[in-house]
C-alpha cells in the first residue's frame, strides 16, 4: 500500500528530485544521532541540524527541558524538511528512548578522561550528546553517560561552540562508519517511510493530493 502511494505521489515530483531522494537515502544513517540539551542559542541547534543534514544523520534529538525553543529556518537552510526532530522535555526521558532504542549515550566534553575523537569505537550505535559552550551537559547526562568523548585541542582555548564540535565530530565518526566493516545503511522499510516522507514535504497542497488518492482506490 505504501509502495503504491509513494509512486503516485511521484508523479508530481520531478526526476531530478526523484533522483535526489534515492541518492541520498542510500546514505542515510540512524547507527548515530546526536542529541542537543537546552541549547540558549536557537541559532547553535539549526546549525547543528544542518550538519546531521550534510553527513547522513536521519535523526536529531533536542531536549528542552528549560528553554523552550523552535528551529531558526534561515540557518537551519531547509535541513528541517530532511531531518526528523524528536523533542524531549527532560534529559532523563530522552536517554531513556534512546537506550531502548539500543544506543549508548556518549557525552561529549572537553574535561576529564574522555575517548579522543579519533580513537572512538565507531561500530557501536552511539547518541552524541552535545551541551552549552558555557555550561556544558547537565549533571544527569554526565552521570549516566556510557561514555565520553573530546576532541583535541592544542591552544589555550578550551572549548569550541556546540555547532563547530558537531561538525568536526560527525564528521570524523561518520567517515570511519563508512570505511569501516559496521552496518549502517537505513533498512529497505525505513528508506520507504522516509521516501514518502520527503515526498509529501515536496508537493503543494499534498493532504488534497492524498484525499484524491484514497478516493479513486474506493471507486
Amino acid at each position: 500500500m505504501d509502495s503504491q502511494l509513494l509512486t503516485y505521489l511521484q508523479t508530481y515530483l520531478t526526476d531530478r528530485r526523484k533522483q535526489l531522494f534515492r541518492e541520498a537515502l542510500e546514505q542515510r544513517t540512524r547507527h548515530f544521532t546526536v542529541v542537543t540539551e537546552d541549547v540558549y542559542q536557537l541559532h547553535n541547534t539549526s546549525a547543528v541540524m544542518r550538519s546531521c543534514d550534510v553527513f547522513g544523520i536521519q535523526d536529531l534529538h533536542v531536549i528542552e527541558e528549560r528553554l523552550g525553543k523552535r528551529v531558526d529556518r534561515e540557518i537551519a537552510m531547509g535541513a528541517q524538511k530532511w531531518v526528523d526532530i524528536y523533542r524531549h522535555r527532560s534529559s532523563e526521558a530522552c536517554m531513556e528512548t534512546l537506550k531502548e532504542s539500543g544506543y549508548q549515550i556518549i557525552a561529549t566534553t572537553p574535561h576529564g578522561n574522555s575517548t579522543l575523537l579519533h580513537e572512538f569505537d565507531v561500530s557501536k550505535k552511539s547518541a552524541f550528546f552535545f551541551g552549552t559552550e558555557k555550561n556544558g551537559l547537565s549533571e544527569a547526562v554526565m552521570e549516566k553517560a556510557d561514555g565520553f568523548l573530546k576532541i583535541p585541542m592544542y591552544g589555550f582555548t578550551e572549548s569550541l561552540n556546540i555547532s563547530v564540535s558537531a561538525a568536526i565530530i560527525l564528521q570524523e565518526i561518520v567517515t570511519r562508519m563508512r570505511i569501516e566493516k559496521v552496518d549502517w545503511q537505513l533498512s529497505e522499510p525505513e528508506k520507504l517511510a522516509l521516501e514518502i516522507h520527503w515526498t509529501k514535504k515536496s508537493i503543494k497542497s499534498i493532504d488534497q493530493i492524498i484525499e484524491r488518492y484514497n478516493n479513486q482506490k474506493k471507486s
